[in-house]
């Protein structure tokens, strides 16, 4: 009697522990504070009044609380342009009711540590760019009602562990990449109810179990087999685009089906199985007194692992909460990142090896740039084009595998860039001994528009090779904003981003990804800022945030730069806008912005320049034009002929002969 009493008085110890450490506590402030480390872009600002220093987030944006403000219950942020990742932590938000992220920008995979939220009711990622495969986890969450994952990359099988979702009433999982066939489940001893569906007693896997399920939508994948007999109440529309074999003329054609995966046939059980089952039952009927003592042995070894969880939770209490996430790399785990490699993303990519580089590169000794977050090597690829490679200086203890997908998701969006105007990506290395992280571009043999204003001779740079230039930086930016979709921006739109070939033809090549992505690195809290002689880049010029009516505005101040010759910044005479603004709109003093190192310039060109410039400068981000706009002023208004070269100088026919 004492001992049950003993036991009884340990059970309400260990409920009391279990009530303290769930209270509406820093677990939650944490998982949503990482949850908001995980987004790397934030355009309409959601997020701002996300304080971590709060420790009561139930009026953050988008954050609903239980009644009594002790539990978050749902996260809704739909449709806000967020990038970002998914962060595991969420799974510690274990009351949460709601998980709707739906029509943002969200990459990665899905987590399985959702798996844990088993109050959940809605999931809603639904039109994100989320990769990877449904995580089988998901069927624990039980309680779960709607499930929205549609025009998503998601690729693999569809898990049969979703069949235990009993209060399933809607599943969208149109416009993905899943294959395989579309999980039914053991239909034998099934009986149909009035939905026409199959329902059982048991714990079995597969879409026939959810006795609940309305709406389905699985159309537009990649799905093979047949349509299971207990979904056939659902629209065909629910199947189309796929590889179904069926007489629906809305599935795929066979040559988009040849990647999918054969037809596994599952045979039901035998007559010899069910003998088996006969058996078993047979001799459960008769208790012997050998079973008798094993109950009472595995009784005891469970009262004994009860009281070592018990002491686990007490250590738990008294220690910071934590929970699995398997792509950060622990101290002891040097040699190993469990993190996921999205295949499909860079599919389309060339991947060259160090190796291939190292030879190309002459050991990588032929350095041609550098700055404290990168190395540029100059190489000639075997029997290819001269290639520019940029390697990333990140210690491997410092990258996670945030940076890794967003490494991944960065090439991705290089590799989409193709127009003469912008810088041409080859490939990328990604290598883990030693720790590489490159990126190869087709080389510009003139280098760097910076280089040429501001250390060479300026007489190389003539005005009418400076209005091409302008023109081909415009037509590369029109390209990036209106016929890449989405649209592109240049992190860092400088001199130092437009690499000239030998005809002086601008690349705009957008190396200061690099910043953003060491930005992530939680080591790296230094500013990466580039060195001059006299004047240099000010750091704080890298906080903009960079969108496209931010390269509009860059767009302006290098225009200024180009006929001026004048970095963007000098200690002497202050920001570049700043100083020129005086002169910008009075046409006796126009002239004064030119480049003294200019012997003859078109003052009509002048003109549409400074207009030009006031316009992308304008302090209204919603009244600056459009590059499509600006690209048209400026290819309309400004003649670059050879006829005009030949009027403003005599000198250049030799100009014109030497360039040739």
């Amino acid at each position: 009697m004492r001992s049950y009493t003993s036991l009884k008085l340990l059970f309400v110890v260990y409920g009391v522990l279990f009530v303290t450490c769930n209270a509406f506590s820093t677990n939650e402030v944490w998982a949503l504070t990482t949850f908001k480390e995980a987004i790397y872009e934030d355009p309409h600002m959601v997020l701002s009044n996300w304080n971590a220093l709060d420790a009561d987030p139930c009026d953050w944006t988008g954050i609903g609380c239980s009644a009594a403000r002790s539990h978050v219950i749902k996260i809704n942020i739909s449709g806000s342009s967020l990038k970002g990742f998914l962060a595991p932590e969420l799974g510690l938000i274990t009351n949460l009711q709601e998980l709707i992220l739906h029509g943002n920008n969200l990459i990665g995979i899905i987590p399985k540590e959702l798996g844990l939220l088993k109050r959940l009711q809605v999931l809603d990622l639904g039109m994100n760019q989320i990769t990877g495969p449904i995580p089988p986890e998901i069927g624990n969450l039980t309680s779960l009602v709607k499930i929205n994952l549609q025009s998503n990359g998601l690729t693999g099988r569809l898990p049969a562990e979703l069949g235990n979702l009993n209060n399933l009433q809607e599943l969208h999982l149109d416009r993905n990449k899943l294959q395989g066939t579309v999980p039914a489940g053991d239909n034998a001893g099934y009986t149909a109810n009035i939905h026409g569906m199959y329902t059982s007693s048991a714990n079995l896997t597969g879409l026939c179990h959810l006795s609940q399920l309305k709406v389905a939508d699985l159309s537009y994948n990649f799905f093979v087999g047949s349509i299971p007999k207990c979904l056939k109440y659902l629209p065909s529309t629910s199947f189309q685009g796929n590889c179904l074999q069926n007489k629906d003329p809305k599935q795929r054609p066979t040559t988009s089906c040849g990647g999918a995966p054969p037809v596994r046939t599952h045979p039901g059980f035998s007559a010899k199985h069910r003998a088996a089952e006969d058996v078993s039952k047979h001799q459960s009927t008769s208790r012997p007194t050998w079973l008798l003592a094993l109950e009472i042995v595995t009784g005891t070894m469970v009262g004994f692992l009860f009281l070592i969880a018990v002491v686990t939770a007490l250590q738990r209490c008294n220690s910071k909460p934590s929970i699995i996430i398997p792509w950060k790399k622990s101290a002891s785990e040097k040699d190993h990142m469990a993190i996921y490699i999205d295949s499909e993303i860079l599919k389309d990519v060339v991947r060259f090896s160090r190796q291939e580089l190292e030879v190309a590169c002459e050991d990588f000794s032929n350095i041609i740039g550098s700055s404290p977050d990168s190395l540029v090597y100059k190489g000639t690829i075997k029997g290819g084009p001269e290639i520019a490679v940029i390697s990333l200086c990140i210690k491997e203890e410092h990258w996670t595998g945030y940076l890794e997908l967003y490494f991944q998701r960065e090439v991705a969006e290089l590799a989409r860039l193709n127009h003469e105007n912008t810088g041409k990506l080859l490939g990328y290395c990604r290598e883990s001994s030693p720790f590489t992280r490159m990126l190869v571009f087709e080389y510009a043999s003139n280098g760097t528009l910076y280089e040429h204003l501001h250390y060479g001779e300026g007489c190389q740079l003539s005005w009418t090779r400076r209005m091409k230039i302008v023109i081909g930086i415009a037509r590369g930016l029109k390209y990036l904003h209106t016929e890449v979709d989405p649209p592109f921006t240049i992190s860092e739109l400088n001199s130092s981003a437009v690499y000239l070939t030998e005809d002086f033809s601008p690349k705009l090549v957008d190396f200061e990804s690099w910043k953003t992505i060491l930005a992530r690195s939680e080591k790296n809290s230094g500013s990466i800022g580039g060195q001059g002689a006299i004047c240099v880049l000010p750091n704080s010029l890298e906080a903009r945030h960079l969108d496209v009516q931010g390269n509009i505005y860059a767009f302006g101040v290098l225009l200024l730069e180009i006929i001026s010759g004048r970095p963007t910044y000098c200690k002497d005479k202050g920001n570049l806008v700043d100083w020129a603004k005086d002169y910008l709109e009075l046409p006796e003093v126009m002239s004064y912005v030119v480049d003294p190192e200019l012997k003859h310039f078109s003052y009509d060109d002048l003109k549409v320049i400074c207009e030009v410039v006031n316009l992308c400068v304008n302090p209204d981000a919603s009244k600056r034009p459009s590059m499509q706009e600006l690209c048209r002023v400026l290819e309309s208004r400004i003649d670059t002929s050879i006829s005009v070269e030949l009027k403003a100088s005599s000198l250049a026919w030799a100009e014109l002969a030497l360039s040739s």
